[in-house]
């Protein structure tokens, strides 16, 4: 495919996803892991009510956010730091709100939100290239920028991040931990594992 990058580390940089979508049809998407119809069960049995404020990390043209809506979470605000697939998601998708956001440095207030998922870009992050038992310390500073900025966004003692990658614990745990907050880790599919990363804020 002309849209799959040279190096994985391309992954890593705005020139590719800005490319990536000009490369793409208005109406194109894709969804990195599952699809909402996989994880809806469970999205829905940690997720509190349909009401709550949720944050859609690296959004790009994924329909998760558009599936979420349609089944009754209209209180979704979408972020991406491509203004490429922002400016044509609004235009898909009028009724949504969409920002041009890097999740390195959300322009939101604290405590604003009470949910955030991520479904694929913190493992963007990862791919600058290295070793994966030892990550660069670029690596290292942009997972937890991530997910500070995330924590600070989201209410405390409620607050719920939820990561969805193929990420195994001992490459993922050592980004999420946190003080002050618990980290439940579940395990999904047979022949092929998935992860889903749950963090909840603490007081």
């Amino acid at each position: 495919m002309d849209i799959l990058p040279e190096l994985n580390e391309q992954y890593s940089t705005i020139d590719y996803w800005n490319q990536r979508y000009s490369q793409e049809a208005d109406d194109a998407s894709f969804d990195w892991f599952k699809s909402y119809s996989e994880v809806a069960e469970i999205l829905g049995s940690i997720i509190p009510e349909k009401s709550c404020k949720i944050l859609m990390l690296g959004c790009g043209n994924s329909k998760l956010s558009e599936d979420m809506y349609n089944d009754g979470y209209k209180n979704i605000v979408n972020i991406d730091y491509s203004s490429v697939v922002i400016n044509k998601m609004k235009e898909r998708h009028p009724h949504m709100e969409w920002h041009e956001m890097d999740v390195r440095d959300l322009q939101f207030e604290d405590e604003s939100f009470d949910i955030a998922i991520d479904k694929g870009t913190m493992d963007a992050l990862m791919t600058v290239k290295g070793d994966i038992w030892n990550p660069p310390q670029k690596v290292i500073d942009d997972c937890n920028q991530e997910v500070s900025e995330v924590i600070r966004i989201l209410r405390k003692e409620k607050g719920i991040f939820i990561y969805l990658t193929f990420g195994q614990p001992h490459f993922r745990k050592r980004h999420l931990t946190r003080e002050q907050s618990t980290l439940e880790v579940r395990e999904l599919g047979e022949a092929f594992h998935y992860y889903l990363y749950i963090l909840r804020t603490e007081s």
